[in-house]
């Protein structure tokens, strides 16, 4: 190859050079694949199945504990996010609270199940087991913002201002 040249990832993505080098910081073990994952998801923006399957085959570990690590843990994404999060507690005390009643009325007035995102891709709606703020109960999570003691109006009222917020762009 010639000294100018760049070799290429086999895949013909270089994204993959990166995600390389955090596999062979922790030596290839499996015991590091929450930080591989994190890694992942932060250079290609989600984990999807492809990607979960070359994590798996890199550390030497089974599809089904990839999978499962990725699907508990609500920070991780097996599809592309929008512009916005907005992620509804469905813990104990916000589901006795009402947090059904805000999902529902989300659903309803933005015709966009949660665990997906509106058609605009502004906003995707996901639920979590536990915020860990339980005394604001009903809890939402908006853009990384906790707000409390919501209601099904003003969920609604706080998601409108989310589509109408332009993204910030990191500079």
């Amino acid at each position: 190859m010639a000294q100018g040249d760049k070799q290429q990832h086999p895949s013909g993505d270089n994204r993959f050079k990166l995600l390389d080098r955090a596999i062979t910081k922790h030596q290839g073990r499996g015991d590091a694949l929450i930080e591989v994952l994190h890694v992942a998801q932060g250079i290609f923006g989600y984990l999807e199945n492809d990607l979960l399957i070359y994590v798996a085959q890199a550390l030497k570990l089974p599809l089904s504990r990839v999978y499962g690590v990725a699907t508990f843990y609500h920070f991780f994404n097996l599809k592309p996010n929008g512009e916005h999060t907005f992620v509804l507690c469905m813990g104990t005390a916000c589901y006795v609270k009402g947090a059904e009643h805000i999902q529902t009325a989300l659903e309803e007035h933005h015709q966009c199940k949660f665990g997906h995102t509106t058609k605009d891709n502004k906003v995707s709606f996901i639920t979590a087991r536990c915020v860990g703020s339980c005394g604001l109960a009903p809890v939402a999570v908006l853009d990384n913002q906790v707000v409390g003691k919501l209601t099904p109006e003003e969920s609604i009222k706080r998601v409108e201002q989310l589509m109408n917020t332009p993204l910030e762009v990191a500079q």
